[in-house]
Protein backbone atom coordinates (compact mmCIF):
# COMPACT_ATOMS: atom_id res chain seq x y z
CA UNK A 1 0.00 0.00 0.00
CA UNK A 2 1.52 3.35 -1.08
CA UNK A 3 2.41 6.12 1.60
CA UNK A 4 0.74 9.17 1.03
CA UNK A 5 0.88 12.66 2.59
CA UNK A 6 -1.99 15.10 1.91
CA UNK A 7 -1.04 18.95 1.40
CA UNK A 8 -4.01 21.22 2.17
CA UNK A 9 -4.05 25.21 2.08
CA UNK A 10 -6.16 27.82 2.36
CA UNK A 11 -5.26 31.82 2.45
CA UNK A 12 -6.99 32.64 5.45
CA UNK A 13 -7.82 30.97 8.66
CA UNK A 14 -11.57 32.15 8.42
CA UNK A 15 -11.70 29.46 5.20
CA UNK A 16 -11.67 25.70 6.16
CA UNK A 17 -10.30 22.69 4.25
CA UNK A 18 -13.39 20.57 4.37
CA UNK A 19 -13.84 19.97 0.78
CA UNK A 20 -10.50 19.79 0.13
CA UNK A 21 -10.02 17.18 2.56
CA UNK A 22 -13.48 15.00 1.79
CA UNK A 23 -12.31 14.76 -2.01
CA UNK A 24 -8.96 13.58 -1.33
CA UNK A 25 -9.61 10.24 1.54
CA UNK A 26 -12.17 9.69 -0.81
CA UNK A 27 -9.85 9.68 -4.02
CA UNK A 28 -7.17 7.52 -1.53
CA UNK A 29 -9.54 5.04 -0.37
CA UNK A 30 -10.66 4.65 -4.48
CA UNK A 31 -6.86 4.29 -5.22
CA UNK A 32 -6.10 1.80 -2.57
CA UNK A 33 -3.52 4.26 -0.71
CA UNK A 34 -2.88 4.86 2.81
CA UNK A 35 -2.32 8.21 4.40
CA UNK A 36 0.30 8.20 6.50
CA UNK A 37 0.10 12.43 7.02
CA UNK A 38 -2.21 15.47 6.47
CA UNK A 39 -0.39 18.59 6.50
CA UNK A 40 -2.28 22.18 6.15
CA UNK A 41 -1.31 25.72 5.88
CA UNK A 42 -3.77 28.66 6.49
CA UNK A 43 -1.84 31.35 4.87
CA UNK A 44 -1.58 33.11 1.12
CA UNK A 45 0.52 30.66 -1.18
CA UNK A 46 2.65 33.18 -2.28
CA UNK A 47 3.79 33.69 1.36
CA UNK A 48 7.47 31.37 1.29
CA UNK A 49 7.42 30.57 4.77
CA UNK A 50 4.76 27.96 5.20
CA UNK A 51 5.42 25.72 7.97
CA UNK A 52 3.42 22.93 7.11
CA UNK A 53 4.55 23.04 3.42
CA UNK A 54 8.20 22.87 4.52
CA UNK A 55 7.59 20.05 7.06
CA UNK A 56 6.03 18.35 3.99
CA UNK A 57 9.07 18.47 2.09
CA UNK A 58 11.69 17.49 4.68
CA UNK A 59 9.58 14.64 5.38
CA UNK A 60 9.84 13.97 1.55
CA UNK A 61 13.81 14.10 1.59
CA UNK A 62 13.58 11.53 4.57
CA UNK A 63 11.74 9.27 2.42
CA UNK A 64 8.32 8.88 4.95
CA UNK A 65 6.23 8.76 1.53
CA UNK A 66 5.75 7.51 -1.45
CA UNK A 67 3.23 9.79 -2.86
CA UNK A 68 2.49 13.74 -2.27
CA UNK A 69 -1.65 14.57 -3.10
CA UNK A 70 -2.99 17.86 -3.11
CA UNK A 71 -6.47 19.41 -4.29
CA UNK A 72 -5.39 21.57 -6.98
CA UNK A 73 -1.42 22.75 -8.19
CA UNK A 74 -2.32 26.68 -6.87
CA UNK A 75 -2.44 25.09 -3.06
CA UNK A 76 0.78 24.14 -3.30
CA UNK A 77 2.92 26.41 -5.57
CA UNK A 78 3.66 29.88 -5.60
CA UNK A 79 5.01 29.72 -9.62
CA UNK A 80 5.43 27.38 -12.72
CA UNK A 81 9.14 27.85 -12.01
CA UNK A 82 8.26 26.59 -8.36
CA UNK A 83 5.99 23.51 -9.27
CA UNK A 84 8.76 22.48 -11.96
CA UNK A 85 11.48 22.63 -9.21
CA UNK A 86 9.71 20.97 -6.62
CA UNK A 87 8.32 18.31 -8.64
CA UNK A 88 11.56 17.59 -10.11
CA UNK A 89 13.13 17.13 -6.63
CA UNK A 90 9.85 14.90 -5.69
CA UNK A 91 11.08 12.73 -9.24
CA UNK A 92 14.63 12.43 -7.84
CA UNK A 93 13.33 11.41 -4.11
CA UNK A 94 10.99 8.82 -6.09
CA UNK A 95 7.89 10.43 -4.81
CA UNK A 96 5.36 10.72 -6.88
CA UNK A 97 2.91 13.28 -6.91
CA UNK A 98 -0.75 13.91 -7.80
CA UNK A 99 -2.76 16.97 -7.86
CA UNK A 100 -6.67 16.31 -7.90
CA UNK A 101 -8.57 18.99 -9.74
CA UNK A 102 -5.58 19.31 -12.06
CA UNK A 103 -6.61 17.10 -14.92
CA UNK A 104 -3.27 14.55 -16.68
CA UNK A 105 -1.01 15.79 -13.51
CA UNK A 106 -0.52 12.35 -11.95
CA UNK A 107 2.92 11.14 -11.75
CA UNK A 108 2.03 7.71 -11.05
CA UNK A 109 0.53 6.92 -15.10
CA UNK A 110 2.69 7.54 -17.81
CA UNK A 111 0.65 10.43 -19.15
CA UNK A 112 1.17 11.99 -15.73
CA UNK A 113 4.55 11.67 -16.41
CA UNK A 114 4.75 13.50 -19.97
CA UNK A 115 2.29 15.96 -18.72
CA UNK A 116 5.13 17.15 -16.25
CA UNK A 117 7.70 17.15 -19.26
CA UNK A 118 5.69 19.09 -20.72
CA UNK A 119 5.04 21.75 -17.49
CA UNK A 120 8.99 21.42 -17.59
CA UNK A 121 9.12 22.60 -21.26
CA UNK A 122 6.60 25.88 -21.07
CA UNK A 123 8.80 26.35 -17.57
CA UNK A 124 12.08 26.68 -19.34
CA UNK A 125 10.68 28.68 -22.00
CA UNK A 126 9.25 31.02 -19.51
CA UNK A 127 13.07 31.62 -18.22
CA UNK A 128 14.11 32.08 -21.77
CA UNK A 129 11.34 34.70 -23.11
CA UNK A 130 12.19 36.83 -19.64
CA UNK A 131 15.63 36.81 -20.01
CA UNK A 132 15.21 38.39 -23.52
CA UNK A 133 12.94 40.53 -22.42
CA UNK A 134 15.33 41.90 -19.81
CA UNK A 135 18.38 42.07 -22.13
CA UNK A 136 16.20 43.48 -24.98
CA UNK A 137 15.57 46.68 -22.57
CA UNK A 138 19.24 46.81 -21.26
CA UNK A 139 20.12 47.31 -24.40
CA UNK A 140 17.65 49.85 -25.28
CA UNK A 141 18.80 51.78 -21.85
CA UNK A 142 22.25 51.40 -23.37
CA UNK A 143 21.41 52.90 -26.90
CA UNK A 144 20.14 55.81 -25.26
CA UNK A 145 22.93 56.36 -23.12
CA UNK A 146 21.68 54.99 -20.34
CA UNK A 147 25.02 53.99 -17.53
CA UNK A 148 23.91 50.68 -15.65
CA UNK A 149 25.35 49.19 -12.88
CA UNK A 150 26.29 50.70 -9.53
CA UNK A 151 26.35 54.41 -9.19
CA UNK A 152 30.06 55.75 -8.89
CA UNK A 153 31.63 56.76 -5.57
CA UNK A 154 32.03 60.12 -5.04
CA UNK A 155 35.04 61.71 -5.21
CA UNK A 156 34.55 64.42 -1.90
CA UNK A 157 37.83 66.32 -2.35
CA UNK A 158 36.93 66.94 -5.72
CA UNK A 159 33.25 68.24 -5.38
CA UNK A 160 35.02 70.57 -2.97
CA UNK A 161 37.63 71.68 -5.09
CA UNK A 162 35.49 72.17 -7.96
CA UNK A 163 32.75 74.38 -5.59
CA UNK A 164 36.22 75.82 -4.10
CA UNK A 165 36.67 77.16 -8.27
CA UNK A 166 33.15 78.63 -8.16
CA UNK A 167 31.35 75.98 -10.05
CA UNK A 168 27.31 75.35 -9.95
CA UNK A 169 26.07 72.43 -8.48
CA UNK A 170 25.03 71.28 -12.44
CA UNK A 171 28.63 71.93 -13.67
CA UNK A 172 29.86 70.11 -10.80
CA UNK A 173 27.37 67.14 -11.51
CA UNK A 174 28.81 67.44 -15.57
CA UNK A 175 32.00 66.94 -14.95
CA UNK A 176 32.00 64.33 -12.35
CA UNK A 177 29.36 62.31 -14.10
CA UNK A 178 26.52 62.51 -11.47
CA UNK A 179 23.79 63.87 -10.29
CA UNK A 180 23.03 67.37 -9.04
CA UNK A 181 21.23 65.97 -5.81
CA UNK A 182 24.20 63.99 -5.54
CA UNK A 183 26.79 66.70 -5.34
CA UNK A 184 23.94 69.05 -2.98
CA UNK A 185 23.76 66.03 -0.58
CA UNK A 186 28.06 65.58 -0.51
CA UNK A 187 28.13 69.06 -0.05
CA UNK A 188 25.32 69.06 3.13
CA UNK A 189 27.61 66.02 4.35
CA UNK A 190 30.81 67.92 4.08
CA UNK A 191 29.39 70.79 5.85
CA UNK A 192 28.07 68.83 8.56
CA UNK A 193 31.23 66.83 9.47
CA UNK A 194 33.72 69.67 8.64
CA UNK A 195 32.32 72.78 9.61
CA UNK A 196 34.16 75.77 8.38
Amino acid sequence: MKRTAIYLRVSTTDQNTELQIRELKSYTELRGWQITEIFEDKMTGTHLNRPSFKQLIEKCRQRKFDIVLVYKLDRAFRSLRDTVNTLHEFGELGVEFVSLKDNGLDMTTSMGKLMIHIVAAFAAFEVDMIRARVRAGLDNAIAKGVRLGRPRRIDYQKIQQLRAEGLSLNQIAKALGTTKGAVSKTLKKLSVEFPP
